[in-house]
Order: structure tokens, then sequence, then C-alpha cells
């Protein structure tokens, strides 16, 4: 065999992978084969059936070997070596199963393929006995529309059943039998059909056995549970119950119901006592999972018993898993046993008992209460159900009284033991009783049942070597109190009631991004199908329609199932087997009885199983041994060998055996079928294979250490009650929770290293590789946490205080490793923790080792060998870390106590002290005791019994320079203390200077903790940065005591972007600059009173508001404008109340130092009233207008807020008062009084206006002689009033200090031009993070703004209009001062003549302002454009006028020039008003509309009556000659003759033309559309007339008072007025003031043709 083998090898050459060998199952002594006729491919996956095979290459080809009845051709029924399947050529292969008589595949894509043995629709074909080729199978969700096909990961075969997991983890089912787990009885199903009962929920893989299923299922989030309900959904029995004994309380949690399967009567009784499984309602996952103690046990109870029967069979009170009631009536005395076989049950139990003390003598329990406190499960929170099991313990227990205790001392038995003891009996009862309790009546029917059963199936019972195994593997769910007879005493009572206060979960903090990478262990088994061997793991031998779950898997960690005839495997990852079902051949591996529920199978004493294989009657399990070689154990049918006399009983292997297959190579994975088994091998070239095998086994071996440390040492520890302080206990908790995650992730590693062994095993698919930084946070976090601990001497504490670890020190030394003696308890504990240090090492060295399988330039080269340096660097760290932590763990100790515990703090690390008078403070006292401890957080300045704390975020140090004084010292500044360290030589100076700058380095980057990974070494910086961010409370400075400063620092003083807190509530931020508050920020003041507070938001200057700023007051009141040293200064708007308010007001104006001085408006919306005129000292004083609601004006001196001194009244009539006021609206003194129609009183008056006045003096009526000496009637108003140069002074002052002038005019221009850019660049930079409030086209704007137009030459049109553009595009934004200047220019406006102010008499002040306005902002424009001529010049032109400046006289023969002059002509308003009138109009224009209210009435009520008439006869009233009136009219190019009463035809675009004059806004432009109507004209003639011609006023004037009447402008009047008090003077004379002049006429003649 040997040579075969041998010869084999070598033909195959090169091949070193996924070589397949063969075994006979039954023979397990003989050496194995390869497989005959198989060629050199490597197999990557084989599945073998009861007689036939199939292999999978790694180029994904399949290929069948064995009998193969189904094939068409009769030689390939039975080939002599694998034949290809030629039906999946062209589809990649990446997964194959064989089922007893058939295949499947699993394509690249997800698609399914079939072939086989078809008879039971198990290849998902109707009708047809058997499918020679692989044929595919389509699977589509019903659910979706349209139909999508589902992609499938895996499938599993069965004999007569096939299962297929899809990508979405659901389970699709074919095939016939209840093992399908759908919801039909109608078989066989050949659609594949979705597993109902698992969606919903994450499958991670299935398997078949011959008749039953199992599905690893992910646990659901410990959010997703559900509450717990309190009674079966099924059969509506109790979940929780407790039952009272004669002398015993039963509590039972477990609860079980057959699920799905519908027993009859005769059923009923033969399956009555066996224990039937949790259903799917108990209680899911909660408190610790223990195994389910009812181990082969039988219930003696009829499944289908009703509540009814318990309280009335002939007074038994009946305890059973699904009925136990705990009613007064059932507990209440029945003291008499009333069965007559109660006392054979009696005798039994004694027996028991005896035989349970002696047992459990050997190995004694921790004394421990029977009410056992129900520990978390690790997977889950603990949630209602613990508690209320508690509850109901400690009910029962006052319940039943003086006959309830519980005392468990030393020795004394476990519950777990006590369940086994009983399932060891002939009869099998269903209650745990301890050491001298009865077991339950009425047990005989169901007892001989339960016999007669056993031996049917020929079973065995559970033996007592068990017992150990089973203790150690968690304590029943089940809780029963064993009474005394002896009176008990009430302590005991009430500690059997006690619930223990802390119970810590040591649930890893799973991070989703690892268990997204990673295999999860957080895992459920959920079986269904025939399981008359116990193979569904229920514990009884029902079969399950429906997937159940195994309860007592939860929390066990498979990672893998297998199934194999009859009988289950599960592989956790811990390197554990748990198999159940048939034993009939000793298969399960663990003693020669079957089991009906999951147990631990007895492989290897001192190794763990990686991997598992289950055949017809026989498993393989393969091992990790010490040379990391996987070696493979068998278990199971042994066939006797020729002369063998074998015991007649089982033929089987009892115990696992080893099979000799070192030989052979890396066994990496083992498949098993009826008669054979096969096992994948791999050859060793370079070290490869073994590294990876190393790898995965130490990994796996790690797991099993950390698992331990936290279940037998953190677990326990955590539950202890005397922890000492809750510090302490945080950080132990913290040190377990970071732990509990490192294990975790560990597992998960391990279970991925076991499946990536059994695939194509590509080095750059490691995922300590591809995820390294899952594992180094996870290595730094367990190692902060365990340093943190250690730093502050709670191992010391623990290694002291608790007994616990004295108690179990061989344990611990035996998990950490620490084989001497001597080793002090605490240095156990630290080795322990600090375990997963050397792992990191281990890494490094194995990544090491198979980097050197591959050439030096290889990608995977470079990759592994930058990992193992990876995990090497953070290995050395963490061990620098543990050093550190030593190190100040041991300063701690010798440091005096008080100080300590203030500055003792978990992270706190020292780095070095001053304790060797290295270093000492410059100018100390001679007696004083300066220590300096610097940690990696602060510097310490320790005195006598003083000490000082300096955060390193915000110290900066530097050497102070030899020259300067010739002392080694050191410069250290803070933000509130600078002071000198001395140190005694250079080199202690130098010492000290890097340990301090590094240090300040590491507490600003904040890391620590990590190394950079991916590089070699740390690289330290020379110096910290000198700005920077940091956190900061002041402690001393007068402003800012006990404020938090956050933001950037320079050179110990805030400077930069950052956030001010006050303890009393105020915040600022924004910039700070040196120290203060300088920039833009936000302020906000708490007001008590008003439980409000004061917000600004604006510009700072040194700590105090200064610039542009919006103050909202707590009272309401809003101000906007400049501040200067925190008072309102300069121009502002003060807003006062809303209008619903007491006293609504608004101010805008000049403030100086925080009061109204200058001038400003004042609108009292309460009393109708605007102010408009001087302040002085937050009173009106000086000149000033006031208008009224009611129409009331005044102009005049105030004095003291009121009108004193000379003054104008005119009220609404026309009436008007000059003379001397004493108060508001009160004359006294001399005046005159003036009626409308001229007559007029002079004199002394006294009295308020509108309230009767007392007049002395002269009532004169001027006579029509008189009047050319009388004095006009209309008086020139506005003399009183403020002139309007010396209005919003402060607006333009404003204007010019931006633009970086002293005064108007007196500055440099680029430096203004400069203020321009830094305020465009400022602006923008405030406004980034706040996008939305510039537009698209405002950023376009300011980006262009940042171009400064250059001139250079003679100043000529084109730099003009270049400084137009510039100026409208700077009005544009109010972030330009040229803009801002226009934006509070117009609030202004529309401030004063809006609302009230919208008085006609106040229209010549408007005016007037306007013009203001444009001269003063020329005077800035000029400024900044030096070269632009002064006001009124002419640009000569440097070219000839473009053609569009003719577009307004197009077509004319005897166009004219625009103006009369050659060039342009520089004007403020040509130049400004573009910009300002649009924004100005609507006040304007309304103080314009109600001045010429009366004579536009009169103008419109004509124009409404001659437009009642037809083209023909207005044209005819008006006088229009008639060569002039047009004959025919051109509509939509038909031409059309004008009758009689056409109306509105006649010169239709000139009157259009003229109607724009509305729609436009500056003097200018509505000159040009006079124009455009006059040229409209003369084209609509000339069409007419066919001949040139010139027009003589006399012929135009009509013409064009006909086009006037058709345009029928409404406000004519306002458009004349409004362009006469605003043209430029020079256009006058020229050809559009003539126009204009017509225009003019024609609105007068308009008014005076009423009179015709």
């Amino acid at each position: 065999m040997d040579s075969k083998k041998r010869s084999s090898t070598e033909a195959e050459g090169s091949k070193e992978r996924g070589l397949v060998h063969i075994w006979q199952a039954g023979s397990f002594s003989i050496t194995p084969e390869r497989l005959p006729g198989w060629g050199g491919k490597t197999v990557v996956q084989a599945a073998l059936g009861m007689k036939h095979g199939v292999l999978l290459t790694e180029d994904g080809e399949v290929y069948s070997f064995g009998t193969l009845p189904w094939r068409s051709k009769p030689m390939e029924v039975c080939p002599a070596s694998p034949i290809l399947e030629n039906a999946l050529a062209g589809h990649r292969v990446v997964t194959v199963a064989t089922g007893s008589f058939h295949s499947g595949a699993v394509t690249e894509g997800g698609a399914v393929y079939m072939w086989g043995e078809n008879s039971a629709g198990q290849c998902a074909v109707a009708n047809q006995q058997h499918v020679p080729e692989p044929n595919p199978v389509s699977i589509s969700d019903s659910e979706t529309s349209p139909l999508i096909a589902v992609r499938i990961l895996q499938l599993a075969c069965g004999e007569e059943h096939t299962l297929a997991l899809s990508i979405s983890r659901e389970i699709w089912a074919w095939g016939t039998g209840c093992q399908l787990g759908l919801i039909t009885t109608t078989f066989p199903v050949t659609k594949p059909q979705k597993v109902e009962h698992l969606a919903g929920r994450v499958v991670l893989q299935v398997a078949c056995g011959a008749f039953h299923s199992l599905a690893l299922v992910q646990c659901l989030p410990s959010q997703d549970l559900k509450p717990v309900p309190e009674r079966c959904n099924q059969c509506s029995q109790l979940l929780i119950t407790m039952t009272d004994k004669e002398d015993h309380v039963i509590i039972s949690d477990s609860h079980c119901c057959p699920l799905g399967v519908a027993l009859s009567e005769s059923q009923a009784e033969s399956h009555a006592s066996t224990v039937i499984s949790p259903c799917t309602e108990t209680l899911d996952s909660q408190g610790e999972v223990f195994e389910n103690a009812l181990v082969e046990t039988g219930l003696p109870t009829a499944p289908d018993l009703h509540v009814g029967h318990a309280q009335t069979t002939n007074g038994n009170a009946i305890s059973s898993q699904q009925s136990i009631l705990a009613t007064a009536d059932a507990a209440s005395g029945r003291d008499t046993l009333s069965h007559p076989d109660t006392q054979a049950v009696n005798e039994h139990v004694g027996k028991l008992s005896d035989h349970s003390v002696t047992e459990s003598c050997e190995k004694p329990v921790p004394s421990q209460l029977l009410v056992e406190e129900a520990v978390p499960n690790p997977h889950s929170p603990p949630t209602t159900s613990t508690s209320a099991l508690n509850s109901l313990v400690v009910s029962c227990a006052s319940a039943v009284g003086v006959r309830v205790a519980a005392t468990y001392e030393a020795g004394a038995l476990s519950l777990k033991k006590v369940m086994n003891f009983y399932s060891t009996a002939p009869c099998e009862t269903g209650a745990q009783a301890s050491g001298s309790c009865i077991g339950p009546e009425g047990l005989k029917d169901s007892r001989e049942e339960q016999v007669k059963q056993e031996s049917m199936q020929g079973k065995k019972s559970s033996s007592l070597v068990d017992i150990r195994e089973e203790e150690s593997e968690g304590g029943s769910r089940r809780l029963s109190l064993p009474g005394l007879l002896s009176q008990v005493s009430p302590r005991l009572l009430r500690k059997a009631a006690r619930v223990k206060t802390r119970t810590v979960v040591l649930t890893p903090t799973y991070s989703g991004e690892a268990d997204a990478l990673l295999p999860s262990l957080r895992t459920e088994v959920w079986t269904w199908g025939r399981g008359k061997d116990g193979q569904l793991g229920h514990g009884d031998v029902l079969p399950r329609l429906q997937p159940l779950c195994v309860k007592c898997l939860d929390g066990k960690e498979v990672i893998h199932l297998e199934a194999g005839g009859c009988h289950s495997m599960a592989l956790t990852a811990k390197s554990q087997v748990y198999s159940w079902g048939s034993n009939a051949f000793g298969q399960l591996g663990h003693s020669d009885f079957p089991t009906t529920v999951p147990r631990l199978a007895k492989v290897s004493s001192e190794h763990g199983v990686w991997s598992v294989a289950a055949g017809q009657d026989y498993s393989l399990f393969l091992v990790d041994t010490e040379d990391f070689q996987p070696a493979l154990y068998y278990s199971g049918r042994q066939d006797p060998a020729e002369g063998d006399s074998l015991p007649e009983s089982p033929r089987g292997a009892k115990t696992p055996v080893l099979l000799s297959c070192s030989k052979l190579g890396y066994v990496s994975r083992v498949t098993a079928g009826k008669d054979n088994y096969l096992a994948l091998v791999d050859k060793n070239i370079m070290g490869y294979i073994a590294s990876l095998h190393e790898l995965a086994t130490t990994e796996r071996r790690f797991y099993s250490k950390l698992s331990d440390t936290k279940s037998q040492i953190l677990r326990p520890l955590l539950s202890l009650e005397s922890l000492g302080a809750v510090t302490a206990v945080q950080l132990l908790q913290e040190v377990a929770s970071r732990f509990s995650k490192l294990c975790y992730l560990t597992g998960q590693h391990g279970a991925s290293l076991s499946s990536f062994l059994q695939g194509l095993k590509e080095a750059r698919n490691l995922v300590i590789l591809k995820h390294a930084s899952l594992f180094l946070d996870s290595y730094t976090e367990q190692c902060t946490s365990v340093t943190n601990f250690l730093v502050m001497g709670d191992f010391q504490r623990l290694a002291t205080a608790i007994d616990f670890l004295n108690k179990n020190q061989e344990l611990l030394q035996d998990l950490s490793d620490v084989n001497d003696e001597n080793t002090q308890l605490m240095e156990i504990l630290n080795t322990l923790f600090f375990l997963p240090i050397g792992r990191l090492h281990n890494y490094a060295k194995v990544l090491l080792k198979l980097a050197a399988c591959f050439e030096v330039t290889s990608p995977e080269y470079r990759k592994l060998q930058g990992s193992s340096s990876c995990y090497e660097s953070l290995a050395l760290h963490l061990g620098r870390k543990r050093r550190e932590a030593e190190y100040t763990l041991g300063f701690w100790k010798t440091f005096p106590g008080k100080m300590a515990d203030s500055l003792r703090k978990p992270e706190r690390r020292l780095l070095c002290e001053s304790s060797n008078r290295a270093l000492s403070l410059q100018h100390a006292g001679r007696f004083s005791v300066n220590w300096f401890i610097l940690f990696n957080d602060a510097l310490v300045h320790a005195q006598f019994s003083t000490h000082h704390v300096f955060p390193l975020a915000t110290l900066w140090v530097e050497p102070l320079s030899e020259e300067a004084s010739s002392v080694n010292g050191l410069k250290i500044i803070t933000p509130e203390e600078q002071f000198t360290l001395l140190s005694s030589t250079p080199q202690e100076k130098t010492r000290w200077l890097r340990a301090l700058s590094q240090a300040v380095d590491q507490a600003l980057r904040g890391t620590s903790d990590l190394p950079p990974y991916g590089s070699g070494s740390s690289v330290q910086r020379q110096e910290p940065p000198i700005s920077r961010r940091a956190k900061y409370t002041f402690y001393k400075d007068p402003r800012l005591k006990d404020a938090t400063y956050d933001g950037r620092w320079f050179s110990g003083k805030p400077h930069g972007r950052g956030v001010l807190k006050w303890p009393d509530g105020r915040i600022y931020s924004g910039m700070f600059r040196n120290g203060l508050e300088d920039g833009y920020g936000e302020y906000r003041i708490p007001n008590k009173a008003l439980n409000k507070e004061d917000h600004y938001v604006g510009h700072w200057k040194e700590g105090k508001m200064c610039g542009q700023g919006v103050y909202s007051y707590a009272s309401g009141e809003v101000f906007e404008g400049y501040f200067q040293d925190n008072m309102r200064h300069g121009h502002g708007l003060l807003r006062s109340g809303k209008l619903t308010s007491s006293s609504p007001s608004m101010f805008i104006g000049q403030w100086a130092m925080d009061k109204k001085a200058g001038y400003g408006v004042f609108d009292d919306i309460t009393r109708g009233e605007k102010y408009m005129g001087m302040w002085q000292d937050d009173v009106c004083h000086g000149n000033g207008v006031v208008v009224t609601q009611f129409g009331l004006y005044y102009e005049g001196n105030f004095h003291l807020n009121k009108m004193m001194g000379n003054g104008v009244l005119l009220s609404e009539d026309d009436t008007i008062y000059e003379g001397e006021f004493s108060d508001d609206w009160t004359l006294s003194g001399k005046g005159t009084l003036t009626m409308l129609n001229g007559d007029y009183i002079e004199g002394c008056f006294s009295g308020e206006w509108g309230s009767g006045i007392k007049v002395t003096g002269t009532y004169v009526k001027p006579s029509l002689y008189e009047s050319e000496k009388d004095r006009p009637k209309i008086l020139k108003l506005g003399n009183l009033a403020v002139a309007a140069d010396e209005k919003w002074k402060a607006v333009f002052d404003e204007c010019w200090h931006q633009l970086g002038c002293e005064s108007p005019g007196q500055g440099d221009v680029w430096k203004a031009w400069d203020s321009i850019a830094v305020a465009l660049t400022a602006s923008r930079r405030q406004h980034r993070d706040s996008p939305e409030i510039l537009s698209r086209s405002q950023t376009q704007t300011l980006e262009s703004l940042e171009f400064i137009p250059q001139h250079v030459g003679a100043f000529s049109v084109e730099k003009y209009d270049d400084i137009k553009k510039y100026l409208i595009k700077a009005c544009d934004t109010p972030l330009h001062p040229l803009g801002r200047l226009v934006e509070t220019l117009v609030a202004v406006y529309r401030m004063t003549y809006v609302g009230v102010g919208a008085n006609r008499r106040l229209l010549q002040e408007a005016v007037k302002e306007i013009k203001s306005y444009l001269k003063r902002i020329f005077q800035l424009v000029r400024f900044l454009f030096p070269e632009l001529p002064e006001e009124g010049s002419t640009i000569p032109l440097s070219a000839p006028l473009p053609t569009e400046r003719k577009s307004f006289c197009t077509g004319k023969s005897d166009s004219r020039s625009e103006s009369p002059e050659p060039g342009c002509v520089v004007t403020s308003s040509g130049l400004l008003l573009p910009v300002l009138l649009p924004r100005l109009y609507p006040p304007l224009f309304m103080l314009y509309a109600l001045e010429h209210d009366r004579e536009e009435d009169v103008y419109w009520e004509c124009v409404l009556r001659l437009n009642k008439q037809p083209d023909v006869a207005l044209l005819g009233f008006l006088g229009v000659q008639r060569k002039f009136w047009p004959v025919t009219l051109s509509i939509l190019g038909e031409s059309k003759k004008i009758l009689p009463t056409t109306k509105d035809a006649c010169f239709a675009s000139a009157v259009e033309c003229l109607q724009q004059i509305s729609t436009t806004f500056t003097p200018s432009d509505k000159l040009k559309v006079i124009q455009q109507t006059f040229e409209e004209i003369s084209q609509s003639v000339l069409a007419s007339l066919q001949e040139d011609f010139l027009w003589s006023m006399d012929d135009l004037f009509p013409v064009f008072l006909y086009v006037v009447l058709r345009a029928r402008i409404r406000n004519l009047g306002s458009e004349v007025h409004l362009i006469e008090d605003l043209m430029d003077p020079y256009l006058q004379h020229g050809e559009q003031g003539i126009m204009f002049t017509t225009l003019k006429a024609c609105y007068y003649q308009i008014q005076r043709e009423k009179l015709n």
C-alpha cells in the first residue's frame, strides 16, 4: 500500500494541494488508498453518498465516481475512474453536495443543478425516476413581482430531500417528508418552497441527515426579544410553573409541547413519558443557558392532559412540564400518599439519594444558594424572565412557609447531579428532588410505559460517568426547593428570597463590523424531521414538521453542523463537539448509549476538534495536535476482521480511535458516506500549509484560554458583592467588557480560519491581513483597560481581598501558563490579563513564516511582511504601555497618600519626576520644596501640602537661550501662569525638554494608545505646535474665573476660533486674538429675571463689542448697527416691542456712547408719529420734523424731547401756523396762523393744537390789490428741517472708515482697495460655514469683485462703463463696503418715508435726500477711482458710437445724435441712479403720487372721457392733420382699412412704447422711452406718407397728445415731476429735453381739455 501511494505521489509531481485519500469505513486500521483512476487535479471539496461521490476541483469542474445507476450509458453506471459532469461545462461550480443517492451543485452565479435518484422529488423534477445529467433547478420567490430568481449559497442533501440556503439567508426545500419543514401534506414537493418558519431569521448553514434536517441560525439581537409570554401559544399551558409537593416545591420553566405533531390517543399513551422539547415560545434565550437537564428522562404525564384533570384525579397533584398548577387547591395539604406504588418509589429514591451523596463527596461543590440567581447569558442582557423566576421562587417560599428552605452547605448536591441520578433510575421521575425528597406521585403506569418504550428502541440509560461532565457545563434551569422536616430559621428563608443586587453582563460589545466580516458565534441550532433515534436533540423521539430550536445548544457558540444517517453533530468555537441521536455503533463519540439531547463527545482529552464529518453510522473528527498537523479520529461502526472475536453486542469503536495519517500530509477536509470516507490532504511545501495550520490551531487554543478565563475568573469575580469602591468595579467591568470583546473576536477568527483551511487557502484572504485594524483596535482597547486597572492598584486589591482567587490559584496558574509555584497571586493575575500581548507576537511570527514562502517581490510578501511588522510594533507598544503602567504603580506606592488620591487616575501615567532634585523653580524660596511630576496628561507642581496641575494640552515649553541666562532653564507657559524651571545639568535640561515636548505632543494627538499602523516605529515631532486646539478651565483670571474655553490657542492664549463658557451661563463663540474676543463672534447672556437671554452676533475688538452687530435683548428689543467698546456707537436701528406690545417703536439713526445722538428717525407706532431730526443724549434736541398719521406736519426746534422755540405747523387742510411753541403741539407765544384761502391772524397764541387755542392778535384778509406785496401763499417748507447733507452722516462715516480713511476723502486709495479685499474675503470665510446665505449668483459676484479695475492711460468711455459695471456688482452684495452703504441707505430711506412718513409734505425732503446720497456716494467713487473726472465733465469718445446705441432711432433717415455734446457727460446721477433709484423707487413715487393727487385726478377724468371716442373721431378732435391719419392697418400680416368705429388701433406701437414709462426707474431710462415713442410715431407716419418729411412742433404735438391719451398712464403727473426733479441738467436743452417738455405740455393740456 505504501509503495503504491509513494509512486502515485511522485507521478503527480508538483501537485501539493487537495490530494484525495479514501478509506473503507469500519476498518480503521487500514492505510487509506488513493482514489482509483483519479488524475492530478486539485480537489477543493468532496461529498459522499451511499455508494457514490462527487469531487469539485479548484477550476470549478465536477466529477462523479462510485455506483451511478442513474447514468444513461451502461459503462458509466460503475465507472473505473471519476467522470466529468459535462452538463456543467461552462459553469464555474463553487460548492457540491450529495444525498444518499443524488447530487447537487451550486455555480458561481448562485444557480442550482441536481442529478441522480429522483423517486421522492429530491432533484426537483416532477414524475421522473432518475435525472441522469445535472439539471438546473429554478428557485424563485413568489412574494416578489416580477419573479426574481433566488441565488443560492449552499446545498445540503438527505435521502429523500434537499435544502438550499439562499444568498438572503433563507432556506428553500424540495423532496419528500417532514424533514422539509414545509407546511404541506402533498409529497413529493418538486417546486422549491421557502421554509417559512425560519423566514426573517439569518440562517448560516444547513445540514441534512438521512431523514432529518439541521440549520445553524444567528441569534436575534437582544432588543428583538419579545416580552416573555405567560402561556404557550400552542397548548395554552403556563410556561413557568410552581408545584407544592409534600415537603418540597418544584419550580419549572422548561415547558415543552410537541410542535406540529398531532398525536392520536394510542400514540399519546406510547409517548406519554417522553420529555417533549421546549416549544419556541419558552423563555427565548434569557438567563444563563444551561444544558437541558432532562437527559433521557421521561415526564410522567400525557401531553394532552387537561388543566381540569390536575385538580380532579383523585387528589393527586400531578407534576408535569405542561400543566403544573400552583393553585392553593393543589397545594393544600394532600399529605396522604394515595398511589399504591408510592412506597416503592420512596424506597428507590432513598437508595438513590444515598448513592448520590457519596458520589457528590468526591467532587465538592462550593456552597451556594439553591435559588440560583440567574447569571446572565453571555450573549443577552438579563431580562424579565430571570426576575420573574426569582420572584416566583420568593413568593413560593413565603407561600409554603416553614416547609421550605434552601440549605446547600458544602458537599450537598447540585441540581444537575440530582437530575442525572434520576435519569439513571428505572423510575424516571420528572421532578428533581434532593437527598431526602420523595418523588412525585402517580408514576406507575407511565413508568411502565417508558420502560417498554426504552426497551423497544433499544436505548441505554445514561450512566453515572457523565455527572461531572454535565456539572461542568452548567446548572439546570429547573429549580427545586428541598424541604427540611425540622423548623427552618427565618434567616435562611430571607436568604433564600434575596435577589443578588449586582449582576454584570459579560456581553461582548459586538461591533457590527466584526460580525459582518467574520462568522457569528451567537448562534442557535434548529432541527426538524424524523426523530425516532433522538437525532433532533429535543430530548424526545417525536418527529417535527417544522424547525424547532435546540435550546440546550444556546450560548454554546456552535459554528458548524453535520448530520449522519441517524445522528447529528455540532462543532463549537471552543473546539468541542456535541453529538446526539443514534449511538448503536458508538458514532456519537461519548459512550455506548443513545441520547436525545446534545452531549459533549470525548474525542481527545487535551486537544480540540476543528472539523467533523458524519457518515451513515460513524463519525470523523479532525483534531489539533502539538505539531499542528491535524489528527483524524474515527468513531463508530467497526467491521469484524477475520479471526477477531469481538464482543457480541455493539459492533463499533466506543471511543474515537486515532487513524494513522500523519504521513499523508495535512488533512484539510474530511467527508463521510456509507462505506467509505475521504480526506483531502495538502502537502507542506515550504512550510506554507504548516504555518497556516499553526495560526489556526494556536488561535483556537487561545480562544479556549480566553473563554475559560472569562467564564471561570471574570464572571465569578463580577458577581461577588465585595469588589470595593465603585470606581474599582467600573474599571473591572471595563476590563471584563473589553476582554469579552477580544475573546469574541478571537473566537470568530478561529472559526473563520477553520473554514479558510477548507477553502483555497490564499494568503491574501486572511482576515488578519484584510481587516488588521479590527484586531489591532481590540487588542489596544483590551490592553488599555488592563493597564488602567493595574495603575489603580486594583490587581493588588483583588489578590489580597478576595478569597475566590486564592482558592483558585491553581486554575489561575494553569490559565496564565505560570509554572513557578511560588509566584505571587498578583503576578499571576497580571500575567493572565496581559497574555494577549504575547498573542500579537505570535501573529507577527506566523505572518513572517508565511511571507517567507513567497518571492520577495510579490505583493503577497509585501502585504504579509507589512502586517507582521504592524502586529509586532503594536505588541512592543503595548509592552511599553504595560511597563509604563507598572512604573506608575510603583510611583503611587511611594507617593504621599492624600495627594495621591486626588491625582491618581486610571488613564494617567508617570513619565518622569524630579524627586532627585534635578529640577527646581527659579526664584523659589530658600526652604520651599518644589517637586515636578510629569504625567502623560499633566505637569504637576507639588509643594509641602498643595499641588497644582497644569494640563499638557495647554502647556508650552521653550528652552531659555544660553546667553540670556547662563543657567539651564526651561520656560513654561500656561494660560494663567509662566515660570522658569532650572535643571542641574544641560543633560537634565535636554531630558526634561524632550520629555515635556513629547508628552505635550502625545496629549495633543490624543492617540497615545495607538502606534501608527503600517510604520515600524512611531515618528516623534521635535516639538509640539505652538498653535493648537485645546480645552481649558480658568481658575484665577478675574475676568474668566471658572470659565471654560475650548478652541484654538497660540502660545498660552486663546487665538483663533473657540467657545468660552462662564459658569453663570454666558457663552461666547467666535474668534479670539491674543486671549481676547476679536473678530466675528456670538455672545449669549442669560437674564435670570426674564428667564430669557441677551444675544449678540457681530464683530469684536480686544474683548469688546466693536463694529457691526445685532444685539437682541431679553426684553424683546433688537439693535442692529455699530458698536464700540461694548456700547452702541455709530449708525444703528433699535426695534422695541412687537406691534402687539404696549409701546412698539423703531429708531434708526446715529448713536454715541450707547445714546441716541446726531440725526435719527423715530417711529412711535402707538402714537402714530414719526420724528425726523437731531438727537442728543437719547432725547430729541435741535431741528426736526414730525408727521402724524392724521396728516399733521411740524418742523422746527426741539428741546429735551419737546417742541420748543420756532416752528411751522401744517394741518391736513393746509392751515399753517408759524411761530413759537412750548411743548408738543402746544402753541405759546408770537405767531401767524394762515388759512387755506389766504386769510391770516397775527398775534400771541396759547393752547394745544386741536383742542381750542387762545388768540390775542390781528385778523387780516388780504385784498386782491395787495396780493403782489403779500407773501406768497405757498410756504417754502424745509428751512427748519435738518439739511439733507447732515443726515445719515454716521452711515457714510462708517463706509469711509471701512475703506481705511479717518475722514471723508482723507486716505490712501490702495489701502482702501486692500480694505475692500479683506472685507470680502473675511465675509466669505465667515459665510463659508453657512453656504445657504449666499446664492450661487452672489458667490460669482464676489469672485468677480476680487478683480480691481485697472486704469492706465487716458480716461475713456469704456473705462467709464467698467466703473459702472463694477459699481452695479459692488452694490449687489452687502459684503462690499459700497454694497453695505447702499443697503443701509435704502433701509433708512424706507424707514423714513414709509408708513406715517408717507406724507406729501415730505416730498421735497425726500428728493433732496436722494440728491445728497448721490453727491456723497460720488465722492466715495471718485476716491476709489481717482481718474474719474468730476461732476459734469465730458469724456471724449475714443471711437464712433457703437451701433447698439443707435437702436433708439433706427430707421430714421435724419436721426439726430443722442446728446448735443460729442461724448459722454460724467454725472453722479448717471453713474449712481441706476443702482440706487430702483431700490428707493416705491417710497419716493408714493410721495409724488400723494403730492400731485388732485391734478392727476383731473387729468385722469379727462383721459377716461376722451378715450371713449374711436380713433378717427379723437384724431379729428385733437386737430391732427389728415395726412398723418393712418389709412390702413397691418394686423397679423393682413392689411385692414381703418373704419370710423375702429378704436385703439392707430399709432398702437407708439402707445405701447409710451406705456413702458411706468416700468422704468431712472429719469434717463424714462427719457429714452419718450424718445423711443417719438421714433415709433415717426415710423408710423413714414409708413403711411411714403416720403421723407420734417416734423414741426405744431404737427407733432397733436399726434403725441393722441398717443399720450391712448397710453392711459394713471400717474403721469408723478412720472413727469420725478423726471423733472432728478434728470441731469445737461439734458434739458438737448433732444431728450425737448421731447420731455412736449410730454409735460401734453399732461397740462389734457387737464385743460375739459374746458373745451
